[in-house]
């Protein structure tokens, strides 16, 4: 009788095969507020100088590193999606995988596959794309829902399990997918479990005028990233993440993103409101954005302006299935509940 294999944590190499014992990432040295404020504002700052899409979006994509989620663009083709997360991933010195999703896409496409070694008799594991500290999941609701079980365990869990075994993903690790939000054919709706963990989504919008002149007219015009230099490393950022960890989070604020969140899910115009994971999520990317400013503190602020792209992209409105959400209205109803849920005095301490 065959004996069942047991389930096996094992480290996995972006180039290489899976190591045979686990091992884990030595814990970062926690900068100060302020260390990690002036390391998070160089990256910040080197992106906007980079980049033609306005700072807002950057200082969003940063943000949501800093809070340890993933980031959900839904935009228009051609306005600098790819080249967003492309530099963030050169500014941090980190591993970039791009995957453009398609109809008939393998789970294993993703994860990688074993192969048998003729030479040991032994299979060895063969990485695939997501082993990256930044995975770009082009148009990433043209995978079918098999294919998107496989990235939602390395989306929740940063692991994938291939052969009844699981592989850590690298450290940090970040997704940044795109939808283009006018074209629906041949599309599959994300599942409602997986648009939940994206933490944030937002869309970059047209460049300026001044911006779009500059791109064209830059010696790096078809290169644009030849120019930007690393900034940090990737142990910087998982300091700068542990930093963030330790912000104050008072309970008049805490109460503040309770009293939003739950607001969405008593409104007769919404199906199905924001989970309390939107409400964790929603004090992480506070809690960063307040580091961002040199903060050790969160303020109401800090929640107001965050509350449309962590939490909009998570309502079903009533003529809308999951999945195909109404960014628009799900923004509208955001911006009505900021109006009508009070908003608390906090000093700062």
């Amino acid at each position: 009788m065959m004996s069942e294999q047991p389930d096996r944590t094992v480290s996995a190499s972006v180039s290489g095969a899976a190591s045979t014992a686990p091992s884990a990432s030595p814990a970062p040295s926690v900068p100060s507020v302020q260390d990690a404020a002036r390391t998070v504002n160089a990256v910040i700052n080197a992106l906007d100088g980079t980049l033609s899409c306005g700072r807002e979006p950057i200082e969003l994509a940063v943000t949501t590193l800093v809070a340890g989620g993933h980031l959900l663009l839904e935009d228009l083709p051609g306005v600098g999606k790819t080249t967003l997360a492309r530099a963030l991933g050169t500014v941090i010195r980190g591993d970039v995988h791009r995957v453009q999703f398609t109809p008939d896409m393998l789970p294993s496409d993703l994860t990688g596959v074993s192969v048998y070694n003729q030479s040991t008799h032994e299979f060895d594991f063969h990485p695939g794309p997501l082993f990256a500290n930044i995975v770009i999941a082009d148009e990433i609701n043209r995978a079918n829902p098999k294919t998107q079980s496989a990235m939602l365990e390395a989306m929740a869990e940063g692991q994938v399990s291939v052969d009844g075994v699981t592989y850590r993903l690298p450290d940090p690790y970040v997704v940044i997918a795109t939808q283009n939000p006018i074209e629906l054919e041949g599309t599959f709706p994300l599942p409602e479990a997986q648009i939940d963990r994206f933490m944030t989504c937002t869309s970059l919008g047209y460049p300026s005028a001044y911006a779009e002149i500059a791109t064209l007219t830059s010696a790096y015009s078809k290169r644009p990233l030849d120019r930007l230099r690393p900034v940090c490393s990737t142990d910087d950022i998982r300091g700068v993440r542990a930093a963030a960890d330790l912000v104050h989070l008072s309970d008049p604020v805490a109460s503040y993103i309770v009293a939003i969140t739950t607001a969405t899910r008593r409104r007769d115009d919404v199906r199905y409101g924001a989970s309390p994971r939107a409400s964790l999520f929603l004090a992480a990317m506070a809690k960063a954005r307040a580091l961002v400013a040199g903060r050790g503190f969160v303020l109401p602020d800090d929640v107001r302006t965050l509350a449309s792209p962590v939490l909009a992209h998570r309502l079903v409105l009533p003529d809308t299935a999951f999945g195909t959400g109404d960014s628009a209205g799900g923004r509208a109803v955001i911006a009505d509940v900021l109006e009508h849920v009070p908003v608390p005095h906090v000093n700062g301490d």
